[in-house]
Formats: C-alpha cells, structure tokens, sequence
C-alpha cells in the first residue's frame, strides 16, 4: 500500500495528484491524515476526507509513503513522531520514499539524503543536508523519489507509479490524461 501523508496546510496539487495518477495505474493507495481527524485542510483551504487515520497505518501493508509539501503541511510532517516513524520504518526497510516541494526537507533533517541526489522548493536546498542539490524537477536516487514542487506534480505521480507498474505503463497513464505542455 502506497500512503500519502496529509498534514494540516499540506500542498493539494502535490498530494492528489499521485493519488490520481497511481490510481489510474491500478496501483493501491490510501490517503492518510495526520491526526486525530478525517479531514485535512489543505494549504489553500481545500478539506480532504483522509481514507484512514495515521493510527490506522500497519506497518506490513507498506510498500512506499508519500510527503506532499506545501506550508504549514512540511512543518506539521516534520513535527510528527509518527510520520518520521514511518519515514524511518520505509528506510530502515529499503522502501520507496518520495517528497515533493519543501517535504524533503523532512528527509534531510532525518539525514536521509545524505550523500544523495535530490531536489526541493527553491530556498530549501539547505535543509537537504549533505545531499547533492540537482535543481531537477524530479530526482530519484535508490529508493527516494523527490521533485521541487507543484508544477512537478505530475511528473513525480509518473516517477513513483513508474516503480509499481514500469516506466512505460506509468507514461502510458500521464499520456492518456492529455498533458500537452
């Protein structure tokens, strides 16, 4: 099960859209809030009904989790035990890890990224710790996935359905969305 992690004024664009995406790719996934309540407030005011409570997560049924950014959402992940909880259960087992826009931020001041490739929200580059800032707007680099923000939604959705289903089935779904830049 892939969780996507929805803190209080989390980014909406950067959580959706890989719920969509991974979704339309057949793969599983939950939304979790962060909390003690099913409906997170977005960074723009928009309420999301999480499909369970972090309390809820079971450690087996994960395969990746997800760190949508967005302020004060990065804040609150960071602030949450349980979230770094689970962050640490993904890397202590080798487990996809991806975090968009200032959320790896969280992952640095984990000391994940250490000696690693990886991107985030320009003006964030020093909370990635030791890492190696490419400044792409998807990075992946064993199993973390991170990109620099919202209009990178998309493209970090392909990259994390791309390590369910492949390469070219993740880019047959973006494609079957019409997304002409």
């Amino acid at each position: 099960m892939v969780y996507i992690l929805l803190a209080e004024g989390f980014e909406e664009i950067e959580a959706l859209t890989p719920v969509d995406v991974l979704r339309r790719a057949g793969v599983d996934v939950k939304t979790v809030a962060v909390g003690r309540d099913y409906t997170v407030i977005g960074a723009h005011g928009i309420p999301v009904k999480a499909d369970i409570l972090i309390a809820d997560v079971k450690d087996s049924d994960i395969t990746a989790v997800v760190l949508p950014g967005g302020m004060p959402g990065t804040k609150n992940l960071d602030a949450s035990d349980e979230v770094r909880g689970l962050v640490r259960f993904c890397a202590d087992k080798h487990l996809l890890i991806c975090a968009i826009c200032a959320a790896p931020s969280v992952l640095g001041h984990m000391r994940l990224l250490v000696g690693r490739k990886a991107t985030c929200f320009p003006g964030f580059e020093s909370e990635l710790h030791s890492s190696i800032f490419t400044g792409a707007s998807v990075t992946k680099d064993g199993n973390i996935i991170t990109a620099d923000g919202p209009g990178s939604a998309l493209g970090f959705a392909e990259a994390i359905a791309a390590e369910f289903v492949g390469k070219d089935a993740a880019h047959r779904v973006v494609d079957s969305m019409m997304c002409r830049f």
